[in-house]
């Protein structure tokens, strides 16, 4: 039940609404939960939670580029995106960005598998640090 809890907090917390899973992920692991299966769940809800951005993103994208498509706004997140490509996507775990992120890069119609890779390493690197940092600090 906990590793359940675990998935959908950090698949809610990738998406636009607003929640952490990092305080739940190191609880589990200083209750003595295996790191790898933390690892594992709290990465693939987290990337899952991006992929609904992304969807998002993607499903909206024709009618947002002819609705916004001579807004300032919309002007300047395709520019911030395009300046800094898929390649921004390895940064989906950052607070605040790294969600829109995920969404700008479904309204910029994204190659899904470049998408997805890059997504897994950011969050699965930032997963892996943190159980680590959580192991060294509780040694």
């Amino acid at each position: 039940m906990e590793i359940l809890s675990l998935f959908f907090s950090s698949l809610i917390a990738a998406t636009l609404f607003p929640l952490g899973s990092e305080v739940l992920l190191i609880t589990l692991l200083t209750q003595g939960n295996n790191a790898a299966i933390l690892w594992l769940v709290g990465t693939l809800g987290n990337t899952l939670g991006s992929v609904i951005n992304y969807a998002l993103g993607y499903w909206a994208s024709d009618y947002i580029n002819k609705k916004y498509q001579d807004t300032k706004s919309w002007h300047q997140a395709q520019q911030a995106y395009n300046r800094y490509g898929s390649w921004s996507l390895l940064f989906a775990w950052l607070p605040i960005i790294g969600d829109p992120i995920t969404l700008v890069a479904g309204l910029a119609r994204t190659r899904f598998s470049l998408f997805i890779v890059l997504v897994l390493i950011g969050k699965g690197a930032r997963y892996a640090l943190l159980i680590a940092l959580t192991q060294v600090a509780t040694s």
